[in-house]
Order: C-alpha cells, then structure tokens, then sequence
C-alpha cells in the first residue's frame, strides 16, 4: 500500500460519533466526489477502508442507504444514490435548493463546530485528496471540480490556522501543502497521527542523511585543502635541502622542516606531538608558515624561470 492508502486507512479508523460530525464528513467526501448533482451523488474509490465507511457513515448521518454499491473486486468501488427522497435528503441537510443553485458552495453554517470542520477536512481529503511517501517529497492536496468549494476550502483551512497554496489545472482546483511540518500538523488534526509521525520520521532521517554528507564533503575538501599545503611545504623544504639552505634554518623551524619531510602523511596536529618539547597544531603550522615564507620567494622564481 501507498502512504497516501495508509493514511487514509487510518482516517477510517476514526470513530463515528457524532451525528453532526458524521453530516460533516459526509458534506466533505460529497463536495469532493466524484458527482454531486440534481440526479445522482456518485462516489467512485479504490480506498477498501473508505469503502467499508461509507455505508456505515451515511447511515449515522442520513439514515439511509446507497442505492448502487461495488462489487467486492477489488479496482474503483462506485457508491452511488439517485433515489430522489434521498437526494432531497442530503440537499436539505446542507441547505442547498437545487433547482436554484447554480454552483456548490461551502455552507458555513454547517460546519460552525471546530470538530464539524475537522470532519469536513477529513472527508474531503478521503474523497479529493492525496500525500506523497514523505521519503521522497513532501506534497499533500486536495482537488475538486468545484472552483467556489476550492476557494471556500482555503478560507476555512486559514481559519483553522493553516496556510495552503493554490492552485487550477485542467478544470481541477487543488489547495495543497508542500512543507512537511504544515502536512504533519494537517494529518495530526484530521486524526491520522501516525502517518504524521512517520512523515516526521522521514523528514527527520533525511536531514540526517543529508547532514552527514555535508560533513563528509566538508571534510574531504578540508582534506583536499591539507593535502595541498601539505605538498606545498615539502617542496619548499626540498628545494631549501637541495641548496643546502636548511642548516640556515633557526633550530625550531629546521626541526619542523624534517618532521614535515619525513611523515608526509601525518596531521599537523601529530606532528606538533612529535616536536621536542611537544606543540600545538597552531604552533607547528606558524613554524611552517615561516619557512614557506622562507624559502618560497625563490620557489615562484624558480618557477616563473622554467615557464
């Protein structure tokens, strides 16, 4: 199964409580299904959990039933209704006359109750919605056909303190987040935690990983770095040696000449330990500074000949 099936799998699991919650949520699932017309409310689903919820959650609500149910193959599972009185039904419970609305709107009225307007969030994503595995994006949406319901949707998830983006594709109308904390907070209020803890998981092994590959760039450019001065100073001391200039060297300075000649491969840190008395890494590197400086006029010169 997806993330996205299993957090709707989750969802489903929530109690049906409430009758007004139950309307609420059923308000969602409609307004974001697949047809909510004069003739038919039709809800088309591949969800085998919101399958199982539906009947139970429009009974609690309406008290009544689908006049089309699915075959119980597995696919797209269609629940519709057409019987008129039952279609009145649900018309009157969300205050609608359908011979004089033109387009579906969010009635607010219905959903004054801050548990009311989470079960409509929740319908609404189990119907219209989706979320991506968070160990590969961060996205979750929700889209209908409907522009006013769009619109209306985004005033009320701003009222519920979140802040969603916008935006229409080929007649579809689509609120949707694209940060991970605003997904989780989202998923936690509609009552799927654990899919918000394991997008929070996600996040958080991601950060990690990409954490540690940072340090591990940083360290083999520092290392980079190293090696270059490294290999820098051996070559002045080489040249220094092959004119004999190192005996010119103070005592201090000619000692860290030899040890950097001897052990190409140690740390400056290391080297600074094998010093007589034993020094600093940031003395040992001032001492190599020095006879850098020392002998490196001669080394460009050298260079600058030869070119």
């Amino acid at each position: 199964m997806s993330f996205s099936s299993d957090t709707k799998a989750e969802l489903c699991r929530q109690e049906i409580a409430r009758k007004c919650c139950a309307q609420a949520e059923c308000y969602g699932i409609l307004l974001y299904a697949n047809r909510f017309g004069h003739g038919e409310a039709r809800i088309i689903t591949e969800s085998a959990d919101l399958a199982a919820r539906l009947p139970l959650l429009f009974k609690k609500a309406f008290h009544l039933t689908f006049d089309r149910l699915p075959e119980q193959e597995p696919g797209k599972r269609i629940f519709s209704i057409t019987a008129p009185d039952k279609l009145a039904a649900l018309w009157a419970a969300f205050g609608y006359d359908p011979d004089t609305s033109v387009a579906h709107h969010i009635n607010f009225a219905v959903l004054e109750e801050e548990h009311c307007r989470t079960a409509f969030f929740r319908g609404a994503f189990l119907a219209g919605g989706s979320v991506t595995d968070p160990s590969k994006s961060y996205h979750l949406e929700l889209t209908t056909t409907h522009r006013s319901v769009d619109r209306e949707l985004l005033t009320l998830l701003r009222e519920a303190g979140f802040d969603p983006k916008s935006a229409d594709r080929n007649g579809v109308h689509m609120a949707y987040f694209k940060q991970s904390e605003a997904i989780a907070d989202f998923l936690t209020a509609m009552g799927a935690p654990l899919a918000a803890m394991e997008l929070m998981n996600a996040k958080a092994e991601k950060d990690l990983r990409g954490g540690v590959n940072r340090r591990v760039n940083c360290d083999a450019h520092n290392l980079d770095k190293a090696v270059d001065a490294a290999q820098a100073q051996i070559e002045v001391i080489r040249r220094l040696s092959e004119r004999m200039e190192l005996e010119e060297l103070p005592p201090k300075l000619a000692e860290a000449a030899k040890l950097r000649l001897d052990n190409p491969d140690l740390t400056l840190t290391e080297l600074g330990q094998l010093c007589q008395p034993p020094i600093t890494k940031s003395t040992f590197k001032y001492r190599l500074d020095k006879i850098t400086k020392f002998g490196g006029a001669d080394l460009h010169r050298d260079r600058a000949e030869n070119e």
